[in-house]
């Protein structure tokens, strides 16, 4: 069995600390088959890590290119797959310099090796960040849409929608670097406090949301309206947000209990046991990104249609 490239586990690294963990010589008899951590081939990362990097390129072509698209909701999806990206590139750049060390190409220096996993770390922490806040954002648009129609336009401005987005993107990205300079138990424990926040925030709009929308839903049944109603092409975006939102719990959730584990309980065999297959908690993350462009393609014919129309010019 392979062992990890340096570079995803170096030392002082959010990826070491989380490497950490792993049992090395204590042998979980009860759950685990193994005492080493499982190992993804290099490989299969920068295979999902291009792919996932060329369909987010494509939905933000497509968003820039379809006037139609020019809406909040779109630019925040926009956002969400900039995020995305993010994860696609420091995989994709990360996992590339691990297969030139691992053959030999490359040779780096502990300390410039240090460096560049710092830099890996904070993309990844701010598409983290940026992703839970871009879904909560939409999670809001789309409270907004449902019980303010009539006010939305108002509410939901192209100005204040840039200025919620430069927010997002300025307070994630100057958080991943103050998270990157601290103890790296802190910066776990800001992680997990604010993805159990952002979850509560969506929570809550979601029991609201879905609701008071059922009740809007019999109404507009009983009048013979519901195909032309405002309020169920609103339902359909909220309906897309669910999905994203179940595609990211599932992905991202192994990810984050491993994190809660390593607070909890970092010895106690069961959590060893978990910590093993930290690599394939890493591959659900980019798996995560690999997924959400289908979504956005499935629930909107109006970007699938644009998404071809971008395919093909550049086929």
């Amino acid at each position: 069995m392979t062992v990890p490239s340096p570079l995803r586990t170096a030392p002082g690294s959010l990826n070491a600390t989380l490497a950490s963990d792993l049992p090395t010589n204590v042998t979980n008899e009860t759950f685990c088959s193994t005492d080493w951590p499982v190992v993804i081939p290099n490989e299969l990362f920068l295979t999902l890590g291009a792919l996932s990097f060329l369909e987010n390129l494509l939905v933000v072509a497509a968003i820039v290119k379809n006037r139609n698209l020019h809406s909040p909701m779109y630019y925040f999806i926009c956002c969400l797959a900039v995020s995305d990206m993010l994860v696609s590139i420091s995989n994709v750049v990360e996992t590339f310099f691990m297969l030139l060390i691992d053959h030999g190409v490359l040779v780096v220096r502990s300390s410039t090796m240090q460096q560049m996993d710092n830099v890996m770390d904070m993309l990844i922490c701010s598409s983290l960040m940026s992703s839970l806040s871009f879904l909560s954002v939409i999670a809001i648009d789309r409270y907004i849409t449902i019980f303010y129609a009539l006010r939305y336009h108002n509410i939901m401005t192209f100005q204040r929608a840039v200025m919620v987005i430069v927010a997002v993107w300025l307070v994630s990205s100057v958080s991943s670097a103050i998270f990157i300079t601290y103890d790296s138990t802190a910066v776990i424990l800001c992680l997990v406090v604010f993805f159990l926040s952002m979850v509560i925030l969506i929570m809550a709009l979601y029991i609201h949301m879905f609701a008071l929308a059922r009740q809007h839903a019999r109404r507009i049944s009983s009048m013979q309206r519901k195909q032309n109603s405002p309020q169920f092409t609103s339902m359909k975006g909220a309906i897309t947000l669910t999905i994203l939102l179940g595609v990211f719990f599932v992905c991202w959730g192994p990810f984050f209990l491993h994190l809660i584990l390593i607070l909890t309980c970092p010895t106690h065999p069961t959590c060893t046991c978990y910590f093993s297959y930290f690599s394939l908690y890493l591959i659900l993350v980019i798996c995560n990104s690999v997924v959400d462009p289908i979504i956005y393609a499935f629930r909107s014919q109006e970007l699938r249609r644009t998404l071809k129309e971008v395919v093909f010019c550049f086929w």
